[in-house]
């Protein structure tokens, strides 16, 4: 089958078009046919070997020290049941399914063998490319706010970074759980996240955020400019600061109202967040960037730091 592997750590160009041979469902999981794979940021900072502040010798001592000893990145993915291996009984070939792959990664390539309890079926009305588009940002952003700050009706909630992956996604999620949604992002998206919710939206460029006088129920950091400092200060009593890019420090350190750290990859939240998109209440943002050997230009897009939403590619195209 054909895949974009990555040996080394370095610019988009160290992904590689390459045959590999197929995997193998083993007991309990199912090999499935990729129509769809999300590139996301995660994916770019493990492409690069780039990682938030303190984590470089951990995460490579964990991924690998010169290059992913998984080299076949991609962890968000949608397509058809290929076979399954012992064991499996919800799902059957030809089942449409999305879901996360977790540490096995693997999503860039034509076939990747995923358990099945990470699976769900996709709804009708739910295109691959959007059902692998929505789970990053999506299963990210609903943790944080439902998960770990219980976000309420009512609420006040400052989006930093409205316009990206999780960002776009806390938008979203937050106005469906009753909040009042004020987004931070750059004057050219003001009238996307206006349409994806957001009851206010602040140019970065005019107002740092750091300088904002309003006070908020949640402060969601999705880009990683914040510091523990500057978004407690931004916070009503009782309010809670989401970091999702964090640094080492800023996890280790993490006390409420302070929130840090990874978000599970849970089959439940994957189907919560399809069946949004398929009532049409989240849009997953998501753009298309060609098979598979658009990999290399869709990395290069995240690496610009101006993606907006969720970068697809195709690797049946």
């Amino acid at each position: 089958m054909r895949a974009a592997v990555v040996s080394r750590y370095g610019p988009p160009e160290h992904l590689e078009l390459v045959d590999v041979p197929a995997p193998e469902p083993r007991a309990g999981e199912v090999l499935v046919r990729v129509a769809a794979v999300a590139v996301t940021s995660g994916d770019a900072r493990m492409r690069a070997g780039r990682f938030p502040r303190g984590f470089g010798l951990l995460a490579r001592l964990a991924i690998g020290l010169r290059g992913p000893r998984r080299r076949i990145l991609g962890i968000a993915i949608a397509g058809t049941v290929e076979s399954v291996g012992s064991g499996v009984v919800d799902f059957s070939p030809g089942d449409p399914v999305a879901g996360m792959t977790g540490s096995r990664l693997g999503g860039y390539a034509e076939l990747v063998a995923v358990s099945a309890a990470t699976l769900v079926p996709i709804p009708a009305g739910v295109t691959p490319p959007d059902a692998a588009g929505v789970l990053f940002g999506g299963t990210t952003a609903l943790y944080f706010l439902r998960d770990r700050a219980r976000i309420k009706a009512g609420d006040s909630v400052l989006v930093n970074g409205a316009s990206g992956a999780v960002g776009a996604s806390a938008v979203q999620l937050a106005k469906h759980f009753g909040a009042e949604v004020t987004a931070v992002t750059s004057e050219r998206n003001a009238a996307l996240v206006r349409r994806l919710g957001a009851d206010h939206v602040v140019d970065y460029a005019q107002t740092p955020v750091q300088a904002l006088p309003s006070r908020y129920d949640i402060v969601f950091d999705a880009v990683g400019n914040l510091s523990r400092t500057d978004g407690r200060a931004l916070l009503n009593p009782d309010g809670s600061l989401i970091l999702a890019v964090a640094s080492l420090a800023d996890t280790v350190l993490a006390r409420e109202p302070v929130i840090a750290g990874p978000a599970p990859e849970r089959a439940d939240d994957v189907a919560f967040l399809l069946q949004l998109a398929a009532d049409g209440e989240l849009d997953p943002l998501t753009k298309v960037v060609g098979g598979l050997a658009a990999v290399v230009e869709a990395h290069r897009r995240v690496d610009s730091g101006r993606k907006v939403g969720n970068l697809v590619v195709l690797p049946g195209a």
